[in-house]
């Protein structure tokens, strides 16, 4: 008990109670740094949202104007009537060559000569093709590949492929790939509009994953069709890779061409997939 005086004094207040008050202080001091903590906390979360959306959205829709993003393509109609969780994509880039040396090296994108893009991580470190190939043959509707089945060509100036349906985590995934040459400037408008959807609880998540994988990827991809047009024009050989003839050469996934002839790996990725709902759809009848 602490010392008490007489007279008009307040009593000192005893061991006790300077703990009480001390404890009560610590808990309010705590409390306020948790409060602030949080507080601190939510916003950088939602700093980060926001910087994320505004990434995906910049990918999204690189390089393109409002104009290219709003013309109609002919895969715009693929997806109708599909499950809620969707995206469309429009991308573009100027190329420095006219659309007759432009296209040859999209004609053989993913049928052959590989992606153009990083090649570590979607052509299985095989370096993709750095000249037209000599035996990979022009497109023809029914083409299949890691990215569908080609349903739409308009020669030396537009693909549009079609992926069905492609199974995996925990969803179904349909997606359409247009690419379009236009001549502008005395040189060429590359647009390339891929749009997907995917179904169940999933979907979304899949959706938005989609969104960030794919806008690395197809940036790189029309930075390598750039590339190989203005600085190779359209050769048809490449001293530094010589062609061997091994259909696997240039490009890891399998592709199959209307012929029935392939390239790439058999059985790596489901070009035989493709090919089978271009067979249904009666594309080779």
């Amino acid at each position: 008990m602490g010392l008490v005086y007489t007279g008009t004094e307040e009593r000192t207040p005893g061991p006790r109670l300077l703990v009480s008050v001390l404890i009560a202080l610590m808990m309010k001091s705590t409390t306020e740094y948790r409060m602030k903590k949080a507080v601190v906390g939510a916003a950088l979360v939602g700093a980060l949202a926001v910087g994320v959306s505004s990434l995906i959205r910049r990918g999204t829709r690189w390089g393109s104007t409002e104009a290219e993003r709003m013309r109609p393509l002919p895969g715009d109609d693929y997806l109708e009537g599909g499950p809620a969780a969707h995206s469309v994509m429009t991308r573009a880039i100027f190329i420095s060559a006219p659309p007759e040396v432009v296209w040859p090296w999209l004609a053989q994108l993913g049928r052959g000569a590989g992606w153009y893009s990083y090649d570590l991580l979607d052509n299985g470190g095989r370096t993709s093709a750095r000249h037209i190939v000599s035996w990979i043959p022009g497109p023809q509707v029914g083409d299949a590949a890691a990215v569908g089945w080609l349903r739409n060509i308009e020669p030396g100036r537009a693909l549009t492929w079609w992926l069905p349906a492609d199974e995996a985590l925990g969803t179904t995934m349909r997606m359409v790939t247009d690419w379009r040459l236009e001549a502008a400037g005395g040189g060429t408008r590359l647009i390339v509009r891929i749009a997907g959807d995917a179904t169940g609880t999933v979907g979304p998540l899949v959706i938005r994953g989609f969104e960030i994988v794919d806008s690395i990827m197809a940036i790189r991809q029309l930075r390598g069709i750039k590339q190989r047009a203005e600085a190779f024009g359209t050769r048809t050989a490449d001293p530094k890779a010589p062609e061997t003839g091994a259909r696997d050469q240039f490009q890891l996934y399998e592709t199959i061409w209307n012929t029935g002839q392939w390239a790439g790996v058999p059985g790596r990725e489901k070009a035989i997939l493709w090919r089978q709902d271009a067979e249904a759809a009666g594309i080779f009848s």
